[in-house]
């Protein structure tokens, strides 16, 4: 086996700046979305704290917005996972090319099924995040629901 010269790795080096950039990239999106769980996280706790004070139709609507919480909860978890994963074939990626280099192998195939998983799952979970985008609207609108509610209810009296 003849080692690779420098001159020969340079090219290989180049190659991998891609997904390295890519890891970054996904390193931010990843702390995003673990900030949002933290969020969804924290504001469930809040309602399942004040939900036993609650009158009856007040739990109603706590009880949804609970349920939407949980909801995105699970949908932020699959866009984490996914989000990560895609990461992991980035890396895994950068392992093969710089194998294929060292050992002089022809890999176009596992490179480029490694790229397409790479991508698949950075599109899996970037589409996931917009719906849980998407739920959080829906959840905005029952707290602005329950705000008008509460203010109807006092200006009546």
């Amino acid at each position: 086996m003849q080692i690779p010269t420098v001159e020969e790795l340079i090219p290989i080096l180049q190659t991998a700046i891609g997904p390295v950039i890519l890891i970054s990239g996904v390193g931010l999106l990843l702390l995003t979305m673990t900030n949002r769980l933290g969020r969804i996280i924290d504001r469930a706790r809040l309602l399942a704290v004040e939900y036993p004070q609650l009158s009856p139709s007040e739990r109603e609507r706590k009880a949804a917005q609970l349920a939407i919480l949980w909801r995105r909860a699970r949908l932020i978890r699959l866009a984490i996972i996914l989000v990560a994963a895609s990461s992991l074939f980035a890396a895994i990626l950068i392992v093969i090319l710089f194998l294929t280099a060292l050992f002089r192998l022809e890999a176009a195939v596992a490179i480029g099924v490694c790229f397409i998983l790479c991508m698949l799952a950075l599109i899996g979970g970037l589409l996931v995040f917009i719906h849980d985008l998407n739920q959080s609207l829906t959840a905005l609108k029952l707290e602005i629901e329950d705000t008008r509610s509460a203010e109807n209810t006092i200006s009546h009296r």
